[in-house]
């Protein structure tokens, strides 16, 4: 019989965010996998994973979830992870993975998909979305996030502030990921588009450590990593002028 390897979507961090059908996946795998920096921590996505399935089922496996500069460390670091992944896909057959957010944006589960498609040929590769930062700091804010037919752009500030200036000096919505290190910067991209007075950032959603504040209070203190920034639409013209 085939392995089975699900990404499963938890949500921003908040548990009643995880989905039902995200649930039964977590339930009906034989062991769920969350991935951590440091095999002593309880990561965001684990946290989130307790609320519905015993400890003794969860397995943590390291990924170098933060390198960018040193390439043979991350790639040896997700060798090592997806041999764990393969071993327990061996062992017992039907693996969930867990990640914040979605398994299609901008997620670990990616790289995990595509290594253990070499390492445990004939594995079939499954995935249950999962509400997104974007979708969470829009309801909690009140940000609208589009409208009619205007465009959304998701950025990674890890890719530079120079990527996210450009995006806002186009049309529609903006969100930024990832871009606590780099607030300063993303506080003078807003201000020299003319996209600061409606933009808003949130950290740590659902948490009892969450923030969600006016993008004009961003000053040169770093943020968590793991920030989201909406910065909206111009919209003129009263109610549907963007249809």
């Amino acid at each position: 019989m085939s392995s089975k390897l699900v990404g499963v979507g938890v949500g921003p961090g908040d548990p009643e965010l995880v989905t039902v059908k995200g649930v039964n996946a977590l339930r009906e795998a034989d062991v769920v996998v969350v991935p951590v920096m440091d095999s002593g921590e309880r990561g965001r996505a684990e946290a989130t994973v307790l609320h519905y399935v015993p400890e003794e089922k969860v397995v943590r496996v390291v990924f170098a979830l933060n390198e960018r500069s040193d390439r043979a460390r991350r790639e040896a670091a997700w060798d090592a992870a997806g041999e764990r992944v393969a071993e327990l896909l061996r062992r017992h057959g039907s693996v969930a993975f867990a990640t914040i957010g979605d398994p299609n944006v901008y997620s670990t589960f990616t790289y995990l998909a595509q290594t253990i498609a070499e390492l445990v040929p004939g594995t079939v590769v499954e995935t249950v979305p999962g509400i997104t930062a974007m979708q969470d700091l829009a309801a909690r804010s009140g940000a609208v996030l589009t409208e009619g037919t205007e465009p959304l752009t998701l950025v990674p500030v890890t890719a530079g502030a120079a990527v996210l200036k450009d995006a806002l000096a186009g049309p529609g919505t903006v969100v930024a990921y990832k871009f606590g290190r780099q607030a300063h910067e993303v506080a003078e991209a807003l201000r020299e588009t003319g996209r600061l007075a409606d933009a808003v950032w949130g950290s740590a959603l659902g948490l009892p450590e969450e923030s969600v504040r006016p993008a004009g209070d961003l000053d040169e203190t770093p943020l968590p990593y793991l920030s989201t920034l909406i910065a909206p639409a111009r919209r003129e013209g009263g109610r549907g002028g963007k249809l």
